[in-house]
């Protein structure tokens, strides 16, 4: 999916579609907000674009955006806005979140929701939600969606190599954890048989300790 419609007038996208002069000139486009570092901006005539040199990092400040953009898609309203970065996962989302929250009165959860259904991949890194959801207190005073933190990845399983003696070759095994069923137990011996001789070397010694 190059394009996806959020609104009549409002469009979200990767770094192909403003690339695009007959689709952007089909859809009406008259804003371009580029957010992105290397992607360029094409120039088409009437056509007008907005530079965000923001990273997709969760360091980035891209909050710092947020209200800039949303006035400029407000008051575009000679003609249609895309948005967009250079996959149109996480930037440009959450440019277009920022905006409905602001001028179409939505919550984040709604926003995130709205977006989602036109664009079902978008993935904001975890920056981007942080800044979301100052913007939606700053907005509203309270939030309403709580960002879960990701379980730590799982360690590497245990290896090591084991050698048979004379072999040419070594086996390389996995370590698992050995049922506690599975205990060692020791070896039931025989009492040692002793002859008369036998005792006679032994002397007085009663036991054998092995």
């Amino acid at each position: 999916m190059a394009l996806s419609q959020i609104t009549p007038t409002l469009f979200l996208s990767g770094a192909e579609a403003p690339m695009n002069a007959t689709l952007v000139s089909k859809k009406g486009i008259t804003l371009i907000v580029n957010a992105t570092l290397n992607h360029s901006c094409p120039a088409y005539p009437g056509v007008e674009c907005l530079r965000i040199p923001v990273s997709d990092l969760p360091s980035a400040r891209l909050g710092d955006h947020f209200d800039r953009v949303a006035e400029r898609i407000h008051g575009n309203r000679g003609g249609g806005t895309l948005v967009h970065c250079a996959a149109g996962m996480s930037r440009s989302p959450a440019l277009v979140m920022a905006y409905l929250m602001r001028y179409r009165g939505v919550t984040l959860c709604q926003a995130h929701r709205w977006v989602q259904e036109s664009r079902p991949y978008v993935r904001l890194n975890a920056g981007f939600w942080e800044q979301l959801l100052q913007y939606e207190k700053r907005l509203y005073g309270r939030n309403t969606v709580k960002v879960a933190k990701e379980p730590p990845p799982l360690p590497p399983p245990r290896t090591f190599r084991l050698t048979r003696t004379g072999a040419p070759q070594q086996q390389r095994l996995t370590q698992v954890p050995r049922s506690p069923l599975l205990t060692r137990t020791p070896l039931m011996s025989r009492s040692p048989v002793t002859s008369p001789r036998t005792k006679q070397r032994l002397g007085s010694k009663s036991s054998i300790k092995f």
